[in-house]
């Protein structure tokens, strides 16, 4: 080690302010991602900073005049770097926070989106940035994802206007939490250890604004919370996913990760009606055939915009509700990817449900971080 560094390191350590503030060291059997494990509530809905990576995840619509939808998403990541693991203080850049929001109005044919970044040492007590472990409490500046432990509702506040985006939104569950896979534990590959813990809040009431000065809407929003180790499993360059609220009240999931060439690595998802049991799908049983596709301008990127899917709880099509839902990334997580409203429809063309298509990897391969 230089002089230089341990001068450094002397310092940091020296320092009151930061020692004080250094934080606990995780319970790796908290964070550990294993078949079987139990998730328990409220400390699940926490952080997992022991994990590699983690997001929150919600996404959704309101509903404005004349049945008008504006779809918006919030999603806050945390991507431990492995780094720094001897430097204390709140200074050591132990994990990544981004957060993203995008607002779809669908009317005006517009897509919006905004994003940020910032280091974070893992103390829960750092006013710009932070992740608590006993419940949701993620922050990055004045952007915040927050759940009330009574009520168990959550509030996305991004109250300061970037691109034309200022979110005031309350989610509201009126349905139990849906765990995805085993009971939580969600394969994601071929080889045990290419899963992640995941669950589902669907059917969630929302209710807001997404506009600076906008009127106060109501709709309906979806959040996702998962966490892992392998972002993918070796050979797969990203994943298409859907999750959609189904008009009769139940909740879709599906998704597959596909290779460069398009060939699918993994498949999986899960069906709950309303009122009824989750039935988890095996990879066999979810198909995705792309129908018509949108290439987009600023990167060359193709994309399906209509899909022909296929699952043991029936075939559907889904449509985007905009072709240019594209978040370019690159300044934050890295990555380029697709994410936007979609409608389900049954066969005959009624609409089945409402919610998001996302779609990574078809830029370049998937990296977070």
């Amino acid at each position: 080690m230089s002089p230089r560094r341990r001068r450094l390191l002397a310092w940091l350590a020296g320092a009151p302010a930061l020692a004080a503030s250094r934080p606990a060291r995780a319970t790796a059997e908290e964070d550990r991602i294993a078949a079987g494990r139990q998730l328990r509530f409220p400390r699940d809905h926490g952080a997992h900073p022991g994990a590699r990576i983690e997001w929150w995840y919600a996404t959704g619509w309101l509903t404005g005049s004349g049945g008008a939808l504006l779809g918006w998403q919030v999603t806050f990541f945390r991507s431990r770097t492995g780094v720094a693991g001897d430097l204390p203080g709140r200074f050591a850049p132990r994990q990544l926070l981004f957060a993203h929001a995008a607002v779809t109005d669908v009317t005006a044919q517009r897509h919006d989106h905004a994003q940020r970044i910032a280091r974070w040492s893992g103390d829960e007590a750092l006013p710009e940035a932070r992740a608590a472990r006993a419940d949701t409490r993620v922050a990055l500046g004045r952007w915040t994802f927050v759940r009330d432990a009574a009520s168990g509702a959550y509030t996305a506040a991004l109250p300061a206007p970037e691109a034309g985006i200022a979110l005031d939104l309350q989610l509201t569950p009126s349905q139990p939490l849906l765990l995805q896979g085993d009971a939580g534990f969600s394969r994601k590959g071929p080889q045990p250890q290419q899963a992640s813990h995941y669950y589902t809040q669907p059917q969630l009431a929302a209710r807001g604004r997404l506009r600076p000065g906008g009127p106060v809407l109501d709709g309906r929003g979806w959040l996702d919370h998962e966490w892992s180790d392998e972002l993918l499993a070796p050979g797969a360059v990203g994943w298409d996913w859907i999750g959609i609220n189904l008009a009769d009240g139940g909740a879709l999931t599906a998704f597959q990760l596909r290779r460069a060439d398009g060939s699918v690595v993994w498949a999986g998802g899960s069906h709950r009606p309303a009122g009824g049991a989750v039935r988890a799908f095996a990879p066999e049983e979810v198909v995705f055939t792309a129908q018509r596709r949108w290439a987009s301008p600023a990167t060359g990127a193709s994309y399906p915009v209509d899909w022909a899917i296929s699952t043991p709880a029936g075939r559907f099509t889904l449509r985007a509700l905009l072709d240019a839902q594209e978040l370019d990334s690159r300044a934050s997580v890295g990555t380029v990817y697709w994410e936007g409203l979609a409608e389900l429809l049954a066969p005959g063309g009624a609409r089945a449900g409402l919610g998001y298509l996302e779609m990574t990897g078809r830029v370049q391969a998937l990296r977070l971080g």
